[in-house]
């Protein structure tokens, strides 16, 4: 069977959406799900930092649309958080380092609930994960929240207080640290995290902060659907079926 390689394309149906935030913004997205079955379970992603090139379409979430739909039956939610540009157009707003993203992330959480998806899990890259640490919580809908995924944590705009919240909450915490990033590395995550019981840092052998790299991206997916949805873990290396190539890469 042909491998998976990076810019693999698996069969899925992926929709433009629109979310709209309380503070009366269009932000842009995609929704991506199973193609012929309904998902098991959703993966609500916050990009890394807007400022320094962060988008939806940062290069492990793309890959988690293309993938994960197919190889696990999740449905990938992704947007641009407010005045952040993509393939997919700009949101309205302006970037607002963390504090209005909140609202962004309530709005996707609000279209989870409103679309009828199943098990939301929240996953942030870099910037994202301030986000979430500070602001999942507060925009959990009546549905709930499954729990968090942090990709490369830099603990910059999160507080400690942010932190015990989660240790209060008792939600799934789990924090994939790169052993070469460039901000928190796996010592320090352990010490910081310590205060979350339920928290789990991994550290990463060889990853950096940007996860470049197959080896990196499949950790990374692995982790994901360990989680989310751990009946189909291990993931599938190779595809028996329809595989585009995206061009960009």
């Amino acid at each position: 069977m042909p491998e998976i390689v990076a810019n693999a394309v698996l069969p899925a149906q992926r929709t433009p959406i629109t979310l709209q935030t309380s503070d009366g913004l269009a932000l842009v997205g995609e929704l991506a799900v199973p193609l012929d079955r309904a998902p098991v379970s959703t993966i609500v992603c916050c990009h890394p930092l807007p400022t320094a090139g962060g988008m939806m379409d940062s290069h492990v979430l793309r890959k988690m649309a293309w993938r994960l739909p197919a190889l696990a039956d999740l449905a990938i939610v992704r947007f641009n958080t407010r005045g952040t540009t993509s393939a997919r157009g700009t949101s309205e707003g302006a970037f607002d380092a963390s504090d209005g993203e909140g609202l962004d992330l309530a709005a996707a959480l609000a279209f989870v609930r409103d679309a009828g998806l199943p098990t939301p899990w929240v996953l942030g890259w870099s910037f994202g994960t301030d986000v979430i640490l500070r602001h999942a919580l507060a925009a959990r809908t009546e549905q709930g929240l499954a729990g968090a995924i942090l990709l490369s944590p830099p603990l910059k705009y999160s507080q400690p207080a942010d932190l015990d919240a989660w240790a209060e909450s008792g939600l799934p915490l789990v924090a994939l640290v790169p052993e070469l990033d460039d901000y928190l590395q796996p010592a320090e995550a352990h010490l910081r995290f310590a205060r979350v019981p339920q928290a789990e840092v991994i550290g990463v052998d060889g990853a950096k902060h940007l996860w470049v790299g197959e080896r990196s991206v499949s950790t990374v997916l692995n982790v994901v659907v360990d989680h989310a949805a751990p009946q189909f873990a291990p993931l599938p290396t190779q595809w028996d079926g329809p595989m585009e190539r995206w061009s960009d890469l």
